[in-house]
């Protein structure tokens, strides 16, 4: 009876949802983890290196774990290991040559977290064509589309504070009041 209990609930939709969240999760969590910490850039204004080289060790450790299984051999997984090593090196190096100081010297302060962020973007694209995994495609291309979004938002924040104001003005102003006769204020 648990039996059959039990392969009803393995069989219902709000499990393989549930399960289909569980195996995208790490996936998720570096997004979230990429888009939380150029958020938190923008708002203090100060460039988070450290961060974004702990964000690309997390996505290298991550490429190597997706593509971990398909490792039939101990010389293949130390061939994984070092492929990957190899390319999140290079990253890290590119990420670096960014934050020489006659090279920053020629962006702005809050560009700089956009730029490591793109080669981020570029080496997690990069990483998961190489895997070859769609979900580190799909990965990377977010954290790509990210930087403009965040970019564009940033020109436009004030706009949609004030456009919102507006609405809420104009809504505060033409909404129909719901007060009686006795309540309305009277001209004397």
């Amino acid at each position: 009876m648990s039996e059959l209990k039990s392969r009803q609930e393995a069989d219902s939709p709000d499990s393989s949802v549930r399960s289909f969240l569980h195996r995208q999760l790490p996936y998720i969590v570096v997004l979230a983890l990429a888009v939380s910490g150029v958020a938190y850039n923008n708002i203090s204004r100060q460039p988070l290196v450290g961060y974004l080289g702990f964000l690309t060790l997390a996505t290298a450790v991550l490429c190597v774990v997706t593509e971990w299984p398909q490792a039939a051999d101990a010389r293949a997984r130390m061939r994984l290991i070092l492929k990957h090593a190899l390319h999140w090196g290079a990253v890290l190096v590119a990420m670096n040559v960014m934050l020489f100081y006659g090279v920053r010297q020629l962006l702005p302060l809050p560009a700089t977290s956009l730029v490591l962020l793109m080669l981020l973007a570029l080496g997690t694209f990069l990483a998961g064509l190489n895997i070859p995994s769609l979900q580190i495609c799909f990965l990377g291309l977010a954290m790509a589309l990210a930087v403009p979004a965040i970019a564009w938002f940033k020109q436009f924040a004030l706009f949609f504070v004030l456009a919102a104001v507006f609405l809420i003005g104009l809504g505060l102003t033409l909404w129909p009041r719901r007060q009686g006769k006795e309540g309305a204020p009277t001209l004397a």
